[in-house]
């Protein structure tokens, strides 16, 4: 494929973080080809940021960023998400290590480069497109959670009737595939939209991580499911439209790599899509107009939205034993108790009903309310504008 004549002059710039890799009882930094190689036949110059100390601190330097592409790497700093539904024994971690050892070495400063560059561009709205830890990075500077290890906390807790999945499978690196069902009207089912079979809705993805999504961010829409329940991509819908230049989401495996043996043809032409996709993404955000930094107006409107939704939280028993016990400073605070409760027994029934839903209905359902608290938030914004005037 050849680039397009009609690209800018100035080509626009996707950021893309290397990882460190042992070579010969060294350390070694690096870049898989096939992303860099998808970047430029799409029509944008990929620039290469090394995981070294104190680049974290001079991500400035490499403005303007069009975009970020953040891809393959070690295990995700567990201090920096918190799951207390989580607690592996010091044996059973120590065992984890023994078995993914290449991956359970913590680098910290690829870490810190790219929850910085992540939230950029949640902050700016950048074009990001994450792959396997990409996407985990995604999922944790959003809010979400991942498993520490999906074979000792998913796989083992199964019930028998389900189907397991080999999601790391060392003996067949690169050969190895499991199926994957595709969520309807999302981007994952334009992309493969030709290779899918309209009662099945599955294709067959690679597979390289032993850790995974747990809890999905709540901006998040599921794109697939691997048969063991493991979300294997996600999108944001309201940052999702690539001639707009908007392009927010991840996936848990490598399109780059889905290749026929001893060839470079794709599995199935989606794989490229994503990349050309993602490309259009990237050139569309380069012609709008926007400033390197959010706007000052713009944080201020963030914080008192922030401030003011704060006040419709359910309120912890602690706290409602603590409104008592000063008097009820709030206005009619019993009352606001009373409706609280009311409030978690609605939520609790919530949960009955979901529980039957099929993740298709979900998925729906978190994408209606995803959209409904976007268009909530800019109207609260809009009320607070013009009272400040």
């Amino acid at each position: 494929m050849a680039l397009n004549d009609d690209l800018p002059v100035t080509l626009p710039r996707v950021l893309i973080v290397s990882r460190r890799s042992v070579r010969k009882n060294k350390f070694v930094d690096f870049v898989g080809e096939y992303h860099l190689d998808l970047i430029v036949t799409y029509g944008a110059v990929p620039v290469i940021v090394p995981r070294v100390r104190g680049i974290h601190n001079l991500l400035d330097s490499y403005e303007p960023i069009h975009g970020v592409l953040l891809c393959e790497g070690e295990d995700i700093d567990t201090s920096l998400y918190v799951d207390d539904t989580s607690s592996l024994s010091l044996e059973v971690e120590e065992e984890i290590r023994g078995l993914h050892a290449s991956d359970t070495a913590i680098d910290k400063e690829k870490d810190s480069i790219e929850l910085k560059l992540a939230n950029l561009c949640l902050e700016r709205n950048i074009p990001y497109l994450g792959i396997c830890r990409g996407s985990q990075i995604l999922n944790v500077v959003s809010g979400g959670t991942l498993y520490k290890d999906i074979g000792t906390e998913l796989t083992a807790k199964l019930p028998e009737n389900r189907q397991r999945v080999v999601h790391m499978d060392y003996n067949n690196y690169d050969g190895h595939r499991h199926p994957v069902k595709v969520v309807e009207n999302t981007p994952f089912q334009s992309w493969f939209k030709d290779s899918l079979e309209e009662e099945k809705m599955e294709i067959l993805v690679n597979s390289y991580h032993h850790q995974g999504v747990k809890r999905l961010a709540q901006r998040f829409v599921p794109m697939a499911f691997a048969p063991d329940g493991l979300i294997e991509g996600f999108y944001d819908p309201n940052a999702y439209n690539p001639d707009e230049g908007r392009f927010i989401l991840g996936l848990q495996f490598h399109p780059e790599r889905m290749r026929t043996p001893y060839s470079q043809e794709f599995d199935y032409p989606g794989c490229s899509t994503i990349y050309q996709e993602f490309v259009r993404a990237v050139t569309a955000y380069q012609k709008k107009p926007h400033s390197p930094t959010p706007l000052p107006k713009q944080l201020k409107l963030n914080k008192e939205v922030e401030n003011k939704t704060r006040s419709i939280t359910a309120l912890s028993l602690q706290e409602e034993n603590r409104l008592k016990q000063m008097g009820a400073t709030v206005r009619n605070g019993s009352h606001y108790v009373e409706k609280m409760g009311l409030h978690r027994e609605r939520g609790e029934l919530g949960r009955k009903v979901m529980g039957k839903m099929s993740f298709e209905q979900l998925s729906d359902l978190m994408s209606f309310y995803n959209m409904m608290g976007r268009i909530c938030s800019e109207v609260l914004g809009r009320k607070l504008n013009e009272s400040d005037r």
